[in-house]
């Protein structure tokens, strides 16, 4: 019987695979141990290899945030990241944890880099896919948070929002509350106008936790 031959980069992402499952305790920090171990291995590797390692790795052994991480830290890698290599990478997307990691990690920085449109985002937001429509209200997040470099936009996390005010799915409703949390910091007064145009679309939930915040800096305040 021939055997099959596996290419390089799928050699690497099997290697890469086995030692995360042999890990003594298979948690983030453990992961991300040996995504910097891996990320200075591949310093040198050409970007378009590294994106076949993160295919293999999510396609293959569903490995969503070692995969996310080695293309984010490979600066050549990331170049690579447009539409189609998103939409590639993220055709396995189907729970809370694997879209908020694309779209934090990759959909977002690479939005935010000019590397894919707004147009695209919007495509994810009329999706019929509940996750599609969740990452691109996630990639939002990447324009608002200031420790990660976003500058502020609010006509683009709002368009966004927009698309989105009448969905109630449970995925799609937090992600929305999540998006003009982040864009509080920004322009709170345009976060209020949002809530009072749109008061009688948007879910009670989103209504709450938004409120809290710009009452309280908090998505949650605490009880006294």
């Amino acid at each position: 019987m021939a055997q099959s031959v596996w290419s390089e980069e799928q050699a690497l992402a099997a290697q890469i695979d086995a030692q995360l499952r042999a890990l003594p305790l298979d948690n983030t920090p453990n992961q991300r141990t040996l995504r910097r171990k891996y990320s200075r291995y591949l310093r040198e590797a050409p970007g378009e290899f590294v994106l076949d390692v993160a295919r293999e790795l999510i396609l293959r052994y569903d490995r969503w945030m070692v995969a996310c991480e080695l293309v984010r830290h490979h600066p050549e890698a990331f170049q690579l990241v447009d539409a189609t290599a998103l939409e590639d990478l993220g055709r396995g997307i189907r729970s809370w944890g694997t879209v908020d990691c694309f779209a934090r990690t990759l959909a977002g920085p690479a939005w935010l880099r000019g590397q894919i449109g707004d147009e695209r985002i919007h495509q994810w937001a009329r999706s019929e896919s509940r996750w599609w429509r969740r990452a691109a209200l996630v990639s939002t997040v990447a324009w608002n948070v200031r420790s990660k470099g976003g500058p502020g936009d609010v006509p683009r996390t709002l368009a966004v929002c927009r698309l989105l005010v009448d969905d109630h799915d449970d995925m799609v409703v937090k992600a929305l509350s999540w998006a003009l949390r982040e864009l509080v910091a920004h322009d709170s007064q345009a976060v209020r106008d949002f809530l009072q145009a749109h008061s009688d679309a948007l879910a009670a939930r989103v209504q709450r936790e938004v409120t809290n915040k710009l009452e309280t800096g908090l998505k949650y305040p605490r009880r006294t």
